[in-house]
């Protein structure tokens, strides 16, 4: 079977067919860093992390584009908030660019935390100001955008000048809510969208940026066809991101850089939303979980298998129990390595790679990896010693595609601190092993049951086999 994906534009599964033979480039939306990051931002990292790693071992060279939005009219509202008088925060009088860049930085501890690596490239929308400039100039020359009538200093995208406007989310122009983005006096439509927003009395000077237009800022969805277009060609592979996203911020680009001349994306994926217990997380509520949450409730290893185990269209429900669940599921992959001494891994099971070649059909390829795990610890209960290791290097492969194996107990460079915990667990665990094997041997009946129930107690299983004892969790 080869790659397919589903895309939103055409609502169908396509084959994939890389623009450029061998290469698979691929943007995602990222971070915009007015706070800190909520589930669904890293539930849509990790999803586009799962990506890049099956296209790489599929044999594509991989060129991700993972961006952050530094400046926004949120950025600069929470800014300008922690100077009010009783501001009661750890930042008095933080400047916006200090509050963005904080942010960024907590964004990237919590990938880190989760094993997703960083792109190719993650650029700044303040470091790319001269293309968002240029990208601005060619659709104006090409009559599909417009300096504001209000001399306001405002440029705007003129939706009624693009016939394909609405095709992503296939919506008629009359059907359209009114662009929020800008005050509607200067516009020609009110659903015309800043492309490039007028410095205002008041904002900060540091926020702003001279332009043929008159001192401003970008549009937020300006930046991303700027930047896409930089790192990635008039016409890359993929785009992603939430499923939010869809409209109006991926509307718009896709017409932006279509109405300027260039093919942009060639797949638009989308993942779904996360929830809690059935409904849409909201802070007004107070049933919003974070990243920070999770990884104090969880480990990293059961925090990544829970928000990378659903299809990543679907919606992933959140409920008290999910990460409890989600660490004994992948634990019990973690002890099955380890009982099989971390093997190296080997080739992926034909299953495995059939269902993450039919739309990174993530579900169906755990089904894969657990029944692979199951297999393995019956071979090695039989005895089956060449059939429990063929199992093994194969599971091995699974969870590092899967991203799992750095998290697990034994990753890492050796004489990490994970490696140690293991070595000690691994020597304690099994001086109780040899004294119970030893009381076996002795005929000591009564002493082994004993050891057992130790043992058991700490939720270590032990299984007898022709080659002797060998122990799980």
């Amino acid at each position: 079977m080869s790659l397919r994906f589903y895309s939103t534009d055409t609502a169908a599964i396509r084959d994939f067919q890389p623009v450029h033979p061998g290469e698979a480039r691929l943007y995602y939306c990222g971070a915009t860093v007015q706070g800190a990051p909520h589930i669904g931002h890293v539930r849509s990292a990790l999803v586009f992390d799962l990506l890049r790693r099956w296209l790489q071992h599929r044999g594509y060279r991989v060129t991700t584009v993972r961006n952050v939005t530094d400046i926004d009219d949120k950025i600069l509202a929470n800014a300008e908030a922690s100077r009010a008088p009783g501001y009661a925060g750890e930042h008095p009088d933080e400047p916006w660019w200090a509050l963005a860049y904080r942010f960024e930085k907590v964004f990237a501890d919590a990938y880190a935390a989760l094993g997703i690596d960083p792109p190719t490239y993650e650029p700044r929308a303040t470091g790319h100001i001269p293309e968002m400039h240029a990208l601005i100039a060619r659709l104006i020359e090409r009559g599909h955008a417009y300096p504001a009538l209000d001399d306001s200093g405002d440029v705007y995208f003129d939706v009624r000048s693009w016939p394909d406007y609405g095709s992503l989310t296939r919506q008629r122009v009359e059907d359209m809510q009114d662009a929020p983005d800008a005050d509607p006096r200067g516009k020609r439509d009110p659903r015309d969208f800043a492309l490039w927003k007028g410095h205002k009395e008041g904002e900060p000077l540091t926020a702003s940026w001279d332009s043929p237009w008159g001192r401003g800022r970008p549009g937020w969805h300006l930046e991303c066809s700027a930047m896409a277009g930089k790192y990635l060609g008039e016409r890359f592979d993929i785009h992603g991101g939430g499923l939010d996203l869809r409209f109006p911020h991926h509307e718009n680009e896709l017409a932006q850089s279509t109405a300027a001349g260039y093919g942009f994306a060639n797949f638009w994926l989308h993942n779904g939303l996360v929830t809690y217990e059935g409904e849409k997380m909201s802070k007004s509520i107070g049933n919003t979980v974070s990243p920070a949450d999770m990884l104090a409730a969880a480990r990293p290893l059961a925090v990544r298998y829970y928000l990378g185990q659903a299809h990543y269209r679907s919606v992933l429900d959140y409920r008290p129990t999910s990460l409890e669940e989600a660490g004994t599921a992948v634990e019990r992959v973690e002890a099955f390595l380890v009982a099989a001494g971390v093997p190296e891994a080997g080739e992926v099971p034909e299953a495995f790679g059939e269902a993450m070649d039919d739309d990174l059909n993530v579900p169906q390829a755990l089904a894969v990896l657990h029944e692979t795990v199951r297999a393995g610890n019956a071979a090695r209960a039989e005895g089956r010693t060449q059939d429990a290791a063929a199992r093994a290097r194969e599971v091995r492969a699974m969870t590092d595609v899967l991203g799992l194996s750095p998290l697990m107990s034994f990753a890492g460079s050796a004489g990490s601190d994970g490696d140690a915990e293991h070595r000690a667990l691994d020597a304690l665990v099994r001086s109780l092993v040899d004294q119970r094997a030893q009381a076996r041997a002795q005929r000591e009946w009564a002493r082994a049951d004993e050891l057992r129930d130790q043992l058991a107690a700490a939720g270590v299983r032990v299984e007898d086999g022709p080659e002797g004892s060998t122990w799980s969790v």
